[in-house]
């Protein structure tokens, strides 16, 4: 994917290990937007679905070695089957292969619910659940 190109039109959908797996690698290319995987595990549903529906490209200018990322809006089913919003940077191979939502209604319930659901921050302090540094 040539990362000039509009933002992919294409929400994905993945499991928490796949979840797990791309927060991990923003860590470690030290990207921008991510949740701590930590986090995640405790808190991701093991068996729910998260979808990604890209927002922007977004690019590292003082870090030259980072090629364009695709900027994220994450929706996180939780274990109480709750809802939250976060942010994760992808490369472009990274988000390319991940399965897509098949079916126009899946998507639109998609779009309702990131544009209803609290952040993750929002959550955290509402809940009381600590600092949220790095989230």
């Amino acid at each position: 994917m040539n990362s000039d190109q509009p933002v992919p039109r294409e929400v994905k959908v993945i499991d928490t290990a796949s979840l797990l797996r791309l927060e991990e690698r923003a860590g470690e290319l030290g990207l921008n937007q991510r949740l701590d995987p930590g986090w995640v595990m405790a808190n991701a549903a093991p068996d729910g679905a998260h979808y990604l529906w890209p927002a922007l490209w977004n690019s590292t200018p003082h870090r030259p070695a980072i090629p364009r990322q695709l900027r994220c809006e994450l929706l996180i089913t939780l274990r109480a089957g709750v809802h939250m919003m976060g942010l994760l940077d992808l490369l472009p191979d990274d988000f390319t292969p991940l399965p897509r939502v098949t079916s126009r209604d899946e998507g639109m319930q998609v779009s309702r619910l990131l544009d209803r659901a609290p952040s993750v921050r929002e959550w955290l302090l509402k809940e009381g659940g600590g600092s949220s540094a790095r989230l």
